[in-house]
């Protein structure tokens, strides 16, 4: 949860995949109920392709709805009083929050939903994660390989979230 200038309470809703830690899907609303929950999970996976199992809390708002689109996903809920039970997301979530949300003011829910998309486009294909083994979830996803060796030429900084965070390539040049 997080909250706006005005102290109104606003919801992010993220789906990650635990194998490359890679954000699949990340929403914003305001009052998260059991038929918004429902098309974040049709949106993250569309044309009926989704992840073997799926964890979740014990949320009221993965009502009836959520589990019929859920289908053929094997939904395993987190035990009673265990906040550390999904641990990965908890992680990501506290990532979001230090990474990102903590230097914001938040004026409105569409501020918020498009910092959290930007932070996910970074979050994914520019930030190494110490537990892959400093590989970015962008590359293990789409199984690019790993450069190896020493880069050669000019790097290029794009700055991400209004220079907050930076994006490190080499410059158009010197790709060759």
């Amino acid at each position: 949860m997080v909250y706006d200038l005005f102290f109104r309470p606003l919801y992010v809703f993220v789906i990650m995949e635990l194998r490359a830690r890679r954000i699949v899907h990340a929403a914003v609303t305001r009052s998260p109920t059991d038929e918004w929950a429902a098309q974040q999970l049709r949106e993250a996976t569309p044309w009926g392709e989704g992840p073997k199992y799926l964890i979740r809390d014990r949320d009221a708002k993965y009502g009836r709805r959520f589990a019929a689109v859920a289908g053929g996903i094997q939904i395993l809920k987190t035990p009673v009083r265990a906040p550390r039970a999904n641990s990965f997301c908890e992680r990501l979530i506290g990532s979001l929050r230090r990474e990102c949300l903590d230097h914001m003011l938040v004026i409105n829910r569409r501020q918020l939903d498009r910092s959290v998309q930007e932070y996910v486009g970074y979050y994914n294909h520019s930030r190494p994660h110490q537990g892959i083994g400093q590989q970015i979830p962008g590359c293990i996803a789409e199984d690019h390989p790993w450069p190896t060796g020493k880069p050669r030429g000019r790097i290029t900084s794009i700055p991400v979230l209004n220079g907050l965070h930076h994006s490190y390539t080499r410059a158009a040049a010197d790709r060759h």
